[in-house]
């Protein structure tokens, strides 16, 4: 069977439910693309990537308002459905999943899924409570959906391995299909927080791609001590003065933990905020006795 000739777009559990409900008898394959919406060519790029191994790909639009603590950008994140619709339906998209707050977090809801350890360090040491509701909103739907693969970006790093963490502890049967970062040609990681970035600071952004090749390049170079590739790091940072770091660092891949030498699997990371807007990137390298890497995706 084929694939559905037009998008549509669900907001209720119940109806997205029956309407993949065929599709799962079937024994079709089912790919899910979790969004937050203002959608641009990094969320785009998951379609194809899905559709190479999924019958059917579901993209799921939901500003989630655990993710944001107090004082955050909840109320003013980008919000933009029908031009979403449209491009996701351009992408190839077939079903649109676009529920509102209280279909996700009905009143008296109170479960949270948190992963105590992998959460609290650089973003979670930052935002305290921020992948508790990741991780609470992708298990919501993961059951909702069902998926056979999901896919998540690499730009946001930490998200991707809390997402695989979850679903390793809680025995979800999903794929998880690692996106490699869509970038602007200065380097600048694509996000929807690009959106807020006046002029100025849009020409100073490009310094955390720099910062995070900097760091690459020391290591390819044979820098192997951490700390003097996160000095490099700073220093490209420290050149930027709209530019306030909040972390420049070289972790483990799997967990996140610091190194102190560079070696096996390894991420640059670096968050900071470029005026008032803040904005992440990472480069993934596998470094080993023959040389460096970089691991896309």
């Amino acid at each position: 069977m084929g694939r559905r000739p037009d998008m549509e777009r669900i907001e209720e559990v119940a109806d997205l439910r029956r309407v993949l409900a065929p599709v799962r008898a079937d024994g079709r394959r089912i790919g899910l693309v979790p969004t937050m919406g203002a959608l641009h060519r990094g969320h785009l790029s998951h379609v194809p990537l899905l559709l190479a191994h999924a019958d059917l790909v579901v993209m799921s639009v939901f500003v989630n308002p655990l993710q944001f603590g107090p004082g955050e950008d909840f109320e003013r994140y980008p919000r933009s459905l029908e031009d979403d619709a449209k491009l996701a339906e351009e992408a190839g998209v077939d079903l649109l999943f676009c529920p509102q707050v209280t279909t996700l977090y009905p009143p008296g809801s109170e479960t949270l899924v948190e992963l105590p350890d992998l959460s609290s360090q650089l973003e979670g040491a930052v935002r305290p409570t921020h992948f508790r509701g990741v991780a609470t909103v992708v298990a919501k739907l993961l059951n909702i959906v069902r998926p056979d693969l999901a896919s998540f970006g690499q730009k946001d790093l930490q998200q991707l391995l809390v997402v695989r963490r979850l679903v390793s502890d809680l025995h979800f049967d999903v794929q998880i299909l690692a996106v490699p970062t869509a970038r602007e040609p200065d380097g600048l990681a694509l996000s929807s927080r690009n959106a807020y970035l006046g002029a100025d600071d849009r020409r100073e952004a490009a310094a955390l791609n720099r910062a995070c090749r900097a760091g690459f390049d020391a290591v390819a170079a044979g820098e192997r001590a951490a700390s003097r590739v996160e000095a490099v790091m700073a220093e490209v940072l420290n050149g930027f003065p709209r530019v306030r770091p909040d972390y420049a660092v070289v972790r483990r891949l799997d967990d996140l933990k610091p190194m102190t030498v560079v070696s096996g699997r390894a991420a640059v990371l670096v968050a900071a905020r470029v005026g008032s807007t803040r904005l992440l990137d990472n480069l993934v390298m596998d470094v080993t006795p023959d040389g460096v890497r970089e691991i896309r995706g």
